[in-house]
């Protein structure tokens, strides 16, 4: 596997992201065959896991805890916080909550600390920027945890170029993390050009486009709580235009010589070394597919083709749904 710099941490230049084993997509695996993915990726040389307190509400970070921490000194660990279940009714029933206080910052690292059981998380992000709390607030609170040896360095994720800037004048951020595939360019707008001049890695979550870039996914079959239900791009109109670009896609990934979601992580890949795709996956098929990405080869004209046909010009809908984008603070077309 091919590496990476992530701050100060040499890790494999395709990570994994650990949401998918419990959450947004459908039905989760077992707890099972969650730890045989996990430990079947740190196997074949994936370094850089990515989990956050969101998902699953803690299920994540409690599977990753059970599977990899008797191998803690084998991987770079990555969790978040500032976004999670919360059982606002009092009911038992635990809500999503965005909430950037520092006092919760700490709190949600604390529980997270036991559920991975490790002594230090070494990239915690700000899921989501509280925008009812400065950001400076919420990126002070995190170096205090620094300060007191909870966590090693500070990350953000969905946040803008000039909310970067503001939190880096705080504390020195060590990654940015935010959707960035063929059909998600937004990072191309403004932040991916702050992160290179601050020195800031670049994270790059759902690179095969939430699925779609893996071939033609049955949208009317997909489980009643599988976050794309929600998504814009997924509604019949929208998809039946977005489907147009699978076909020639298909046929450049078939000239490459690689599989449809190979090609888009390469593609990432071959944008620049501080480049850090991260796919989520349950299936080891998939998983070991996705690793393969590393050793393919695209030319310059391979590229432009790639960029020329999938682009936030071609592709139809919106990332997010209303909710979701007024939740994030990046830069939109």
């Amino acid at each position: 596997m091919q590496q990476r710099q992530l701050g100060p941490y040499q890790v494999s230049a395709i990570g994994l992201g650990c949401m998918n084993i419990c959450h947004a997509y459908g039905a989760p695996v077992t707890p099972d065959e969650a730890e045989r993915l996990l430990l079947t990726a740190l196997d074949q040389g994936v370094t850089h896991f990515d989990t956050a307190a969101l998902y699953g509400f803690g299920v994540s970070e409690a599977l990753v805890g059970k599977a990899l921490s008797k191998r803690r000194s084998e991987f770079t660990l990555a969790s978040k916080c500032g976004m999670q279940g919360v059982d606002v009714a009092n009911d038992g029933k635990l809500v999503r909550v965005i909430d950037g206080r520092p006092e919760t910052l700490r709190a949600t690292c604390e529980a997270a600390l036991k559920r991975l059981k490790t002594d230090v998380i070494d990239l915690y992000y700000l899921h989501r920027w509280d925008k009812q709390v400065p950001i400076e607030d919420s990126v002070g609170g995190l170096s205090d945890l620094v300060r007191a040896g909870k966590i090693q360095t500070i990350g953000l994720s969905e946040v803008s170029a000039g909310t970067l800037r503001r939190a880096h004048a705080v504390h020195p951020i060590t990654a940015l993390q935010t959707e960035y595939s063929l059909w998600t360019r937004n990072p191309e707008m403004a932040v991916l050009q702050a992160c290179r001049e601050l020195d800031v890695a670049f994270v790059a979550f759902s690179p095969v486009a939430r699925g779609f870039l893996c071939g033609e996914i049955d949208v009317g079959a997909l489980d009643a709580k599988d976050i794309r239900r929600t998504m814009p791009r997924f509604a019949p109109d929208n998809y039946a235009a977005n489907l147009k670009l699978l076909a020639p896609f298909q046929a450049i990934a078939r000239d490459v010589g690689c599989t449809p979601a190979q090609l888009a992580i390469a593609w990432l890949l071959h944008l620049g070394d501080d480049i850090l795709p991260i796919p989520g996956t349950a299936r080891e098929d998939h998983l070991r597919e996705n690793i393969g990405a590393a050793d393919v080869k695209l030319d310059t004209g391979t590229m432009a083709k790639l960029e020329a046909l999938i682009n936030q010009g071609t592709v139809k809908g919106n990332r997010y749904n209303d909710q979701a984008n007024r939740e994030v603070d990046t830069e939109a077309y």
